[in-house]
C-alpha cells in the first residue's frame, strides 16, 4: 500500500463525494459523517441508477425466456458475472457464483464441499479474528461430520500467529478458512503466504475476502485459493448479492446445495440431472438487480482506481490512528503493522454503546458492540469497541469531527 501511495494520484473528494446521494443529507441536524462502511459501504448514484434502470427497462426472469425483456436481463446479469470475474482474476466465468453474500457463499462451500468428505477425526483450521459467518458455519459442519475446529491464536496487536498456523497443519487437516481482512481488527493477513503452506500439504482453502474486496486488488489466482466470498454491499453495491469464487476443478465435483429451477438440465421422478457451471449452484430466479448493482459498483471502483483507493484510505487510517492515539483513556484495539481502513477502540469508563449513541446525536455515524467477532472481544478481554471504519468517500475533516465529537462525549458520559 506504501507503494500505491507514492505513485497514485490524490482522489478529487469533492467529486467523489457528489456520486453518494446519501452524503449530502443530514442526521439530527448536523452533517451526516459516515464512518460504517465496514458493515455496509454507501452507493454510488451510478450503482443506485443501473438497478433502477433495470428495474425501468429491462426486468425479466434469466436464462428461461426467448423473448426481447428476458434476453436483455441475460445479458445483463452474465454481463455482471464477467465483471466479477475479471475483477478477481478469475479463469473463467464458470468459477463466479452468485449467492447472497459472503455468509451464504461459505456455507454453501461447508455444506457442498465439506460435507460429503470430512469424516470423524478431520480437522478444520480458522484463527481467532474470524468474523462470525467463517466460524458457525464449520462448527455445524463439525456437529454433523464428528470433524473438529482448531483454531490459529492471535497476539496482543491482532496478528496471527504464522508459526502456530503450520504447527495446527497436520495429516487430518482438511480445510483452512481464513479471513483476508478482519472486520473487528483491520488485521491484513498474508493470505498467499498461509494458502501456499496449506496447498504444500494439500489441505482446501477458503478465504474471507468481505472485507478485503472494497480495499485491497484482489486476485484469486494469484493468492491460490480454492474458494473466495466476497458481499457487494461491502464493495458500494445493493445488498442481498455476493460471490462465491471456486476453483472449477473443485466446483465441479461438488453436488448441488439448494435444488429447483435453473439449476437442473432435466427433472424425471426417475431422477434429475444437473445444470452446467456455475448455475447448478443458483437454484430459483437469482436477485438478478442485484448483480447488475454489482457490476455497477465494480464498473465504478475501476474508475476511481485500486491504487488511488488504497492510498487515500491508508492516508486516513495512519491520520485517525494518530489523532485518536492522543485521546486521554482511550484504547485502540488491533494495532496490526498491516491494517486496512478502520480504527477499533475502547474509552475507558464509557460503554462503546453509549459512545455510539453521542456520536450519533452528532451526525457521526460509527459502529459498536463485538462486530459478529466474539471471540476477538474474548481476547482482548472487553464486551465491545466501538469501530470506526472508512470508505474511499471520507475525509480527514470527518476524522477530525470524529476526534472533536469523541471529546466531548467522553466528558460527558464520565
Amino acid at each position: 500500500m506504501v507503494a500505491a501511495r507514492e505513485t497514485a494520484l490524490p482522489l478529487d473528494l469533492a467529486r467523489i463525494r457528489a456520486d453518494f446521494p446519501v452524503l449530502s443529507r443530514q442526521v439530527n441536524g448536523h452533517p451526516l459523517v459516515y464512518l460504517d462502511s465496514a458493515a455496509s459501504a454507501q452507493q454510488p448514484a451510478a450503482v443506485i441508477d443501473a438497478v433502477a434502470g433495470y428495474a425501468r427497462a429491462h426486468h425479466a426472469n434469466v436464462h428461461r425466456g426467448v423473448h426481447t425483456l428476458s434476453q436483455e436481463a441475460t445479458a445483463l446479469y452474465e454481463g455482471a458475472r464477467e465483471r466479477v470475474r475479471r475483477f478477481v482474476n478469475a479463469a473463467s466465468v464458470a468459477e463466479i457464483v452468485f449467492v447472497r453474500g459472503a455468509t451464504e457463499a461459505i456455507n454453501l462451500v461447508a455444506q457442498s464441499f465439506g460435507r460429503p468428505q470430512f469424516a470423524a477425526g478431520d480437522e478444520i483450521v480458522v484463527t481467532r479474528l474470524e468474523h462470525h459467518s467463517n466460524i458457525v458455519p464449520w462448527q455445524l459442519l463439525a456437529a454433523e461430520t464428528g470433524a473438529r475446529v482448531r483454531v490459529v491464536p492471535i497476539n496482543g496487536r491482532g496478528v496471527v500467529d504464522f508459526e502456530a498456523y503450520l504447527g495446527l497443519l497436520g495429516p487430518r487437516t482438511r480445510l483452512v478458512a481464513l479471513a483476508h481482512v478482519s472486520n473487528a481488527l483491520g488485521t491484513v493477513l498474508p493470505v498467499a503466504a498461509f494458502v501456499a503452506a496449506a496447498r504444500e500439504r494439500g489441505i482446501a482453502t477458503v478465504i474471507d475476502g468481505a472485507q478485503a474486496a472494497p480495499h485491497l486488488p484482489v486476485d484469486v489466482q494469484a493468492i491460490g485459493c480454492d474458494f473466495y466470498a466476497f458481499s457487494a454491499h461491502k464493495m458500494y453495491g445493493p445488498t442481498g448479492i455476493g460471490v462465491l469464487y471456486a476453483r472449477e476443478a473443485l466446483l465441479a465435483a461438488m453436488p448441488p446445495w439448494q435444488g429447483g429451477g435453473d439449476m437442473i438440465l432435466t427433472v424425471s421422478f426417475e431422477g434429475s440431472t444437473w445444470n452446467h457451471l456455475p448455475h447448478r449452484f443458483e437454484a430459483g430466479t437469482p436477485n438478478i438487480g442485484g448483480a447488475v448493482g454489482l457490476g455497477a459498483a465494480i464498473d465504478y471502483l475501476g474508475g476511481v482506481g485500486a491504487a488511488r483507493i488504497a492510498a487515500h484510505e491508508q492516508d486516513l487510517l495512519e491520520y485517525a490512528t494518530a489523532r485518536l492515539a492522543g485521546i486521554p483513556g482511550l484504547t485502540l484495539v488491533g494495532t496490526a503493522p498491516d491494517k486496512s481502513s478502520l480504527v477499533s477502540f475502547t474509552v475507558e469508563g464509557v460503554h462503546p454503546h453509549d459512545l455510539g449513541t453521542v456520536l450519533d446525536s452528532r451526525g457521526i455515524a460509527v459502529r459498536t458492540g463485538h462486530h459478529c467477532a466474539m471471540p476477538v472481544m474474548e481476547h482482548f478481554g472487553v464486551p465491545a469497541t466501538t469501530r470506526a471504519s472508512f470508505g474511499l468517500y471520507n475525509t480527514r475533516a470527518e476524522v477530525d469531527a470524529l476526534h472533536a465529537a469523541l471529546g466531548d462525549a467522553i466528558r460527558m458520559l464520565r
